[in-house]
């Protein structure tokens, strides 16, 4: 492999320096920096960060090939600066057995966009009754660590028990869809004025924060880590800095949309604002904000959810939930934290790299932008503006909120282990 010298790069959002990569590595950080032969990158005014890291993306192989495949998935991630993305279990067959995440971890090694590292079924074809084959997974070529039953919840007490105690053996984390089923059954959007206005049936926070309350307390009683998908309400928030200020081991993650967007757009009844959880409302976005740049919550993360278009284009009712967001979410996120002065684009390295990687036990990603660390990074014009344009996307799907919106920031180039998947703005 060839040598990249990436010019004048603010690193992390600081000072101009220039980075040097040779093969696999970063060679050299520094002012002025030369190397014969190698490849230059001129990135005055840009930030360069570390590669970013998504711990909830759905890329839908295998089964549903029509919405995503491995390879669409891992082209979208490129395009939105991610060097790693942490695959959801819901496919067809379900990720509940070591066969089945070796296959999707095989194919992320075959796509070559970015690393692919498979999430395992908590419990058996995601039903809640019986718990998956968690050591087996682990001790797999694919080495999973994390385990969720997303897009369903764990909601059998005795089940979460046990899958805590059981993944706490190997250093494992269970990331939990908060969502009490009896309490949303018929949910259509967020319960509140808008779907007592619109007649639509309501998914109240409770749903969400009951589940959160009992989970964090379960992980506390048998010593074990718990990870909170998708928080979405103020209340959840909460609960989380309190069952932080105990010491108990939890993390969260928040998704772009709930910082961006509110159940006020359902008023369209446009399905592509139909989401799980739902759009909540502004009070809840602002919560949600603060509550990811004081730390409460620790993450960012996509959950990306494409769908074909007939599974989007139909009545509100029988539309599926979810909506992509690989390539849109540095965007938003810069937006919503940094030019709200919120984040720095340090904090944005940590909450989209570093701790990412951490919660997810990533070693050789979420690693410091400096001499000999793996050259997984990327850079970003953040004085681009542009419109979003879903005919534009490298994903298999289009079922985009942000269709038309103008949003800031562009990622002109990502590379992963020192080889560029994204060169000035377009898939290598």
């Amino acid at each position: 492999m060839s040598k990249i010298l990436i010019r004048g790069a603010k690193v992390l959002g600081g000072e101009a320096q220039d980075v040097l990569i040779d093969g696999e590595t970063i060679a050299e950080v520094g002012q002025n920096l030369s190397a014969e032969g190698a490849t230059v990158i001129e990135a005055e005014g840009q930030v360069l960060l570390p590669g970013l890291v998504d711990l909830h993306t759905h890329l839908r192989e295998p089964g549903r090939e029509d919405s995503e495949t491995v390879l669409t998935g891992t082209r979208a991630a490129a395009s939105g600066g991610y060097t790693a993305v942490f695959a959801m279990a819901n496919t067809f067959p379900v990720a509940d057995t070591a066969g089945v995440v070796e296959q999707v971890w095989r194919l992320g090694k075959e796509s070559g966009y970015c690393d692919v590292q498979p999430i395992g079924a908590v419990t058996v074809g995601l039903e809640g009754k019986q718990l998956s084959e968690l050591g087996a997974m682990h001790d797999s070529a694919a080495r999973v660590t994390v385990f969720s039953d997303d897009g369903k919840c764990v909601d059998d007490a005795v089940i979460m028990r046990r899958a805590l105690e059981y993944v706490k053996a190997f250093g494992g984390v269970v990331a939990q869809h908060a969502q009490e089923p009896r309490l949303t059954e018929g949910a259509q959007m967020n319960e509140g004025v808008v779907s007592a206005e619109l007649g639509l049936g309501g998914w109240p926070a409770v749903a969400e924060e009951s589940i959160i309350a009992r989970d964090v307390l379960l992980a506390e009683h048998v010593g074990s880590r718990v990870h909170i998908c998708h928080l979405s309400t103020a209340g959840s928030v909460e609960i989380v800095r309190w069952a932080k200020s105990r010491g108990i081991d939890v993390t969260a993650e928040v998704t772009p949309h709930h910082l961006l967007l509110t159940d006020e757009l359902v008023r369209s009844y446009n399905a592509v604002y139909k989401v799980n959880p739902p759009l909540r409302t502004e009070r809840d976005v602002m919560a949600l904000r603060e509550a990811l740049a004081d730390g409460t919550i620790d993450i960012v993360a996509t959950d990306h959810a494409p769908h074909p278009h007939e599974d989007k284009d139909c009545e509100w009712a029988a539309a599926a939930m979810g909506m992509v967001g690989l390539e849109t979410a540095l965007s938003v996120v810069q937006q919503t934290m940094v030019e709200t002065g919120l984040l720095d684009w340090a904090g944005i390295a940590e909450r989209m790299s570093f701790a990412p990687a951490r919660i997810g036990g990533l070693d050789n990603h979420g690693r410091p932008v400096s001499a000999g660390e793996p050259a997984n990074l990327t850079l970003v014009d953040t004085s681009y503006r542009g419109v979003v344009d879903p005919a534009h996307f490298a994903s298999r799907s289009r079922n985009t909120p942000y269709e038309g919106r103008e949003l800031p920031g562009r990622v002109t180039h990502t590379f992963l282990r020192g080889r560029a998947t994204v060169v000035d703005g377009k898939l290598a």
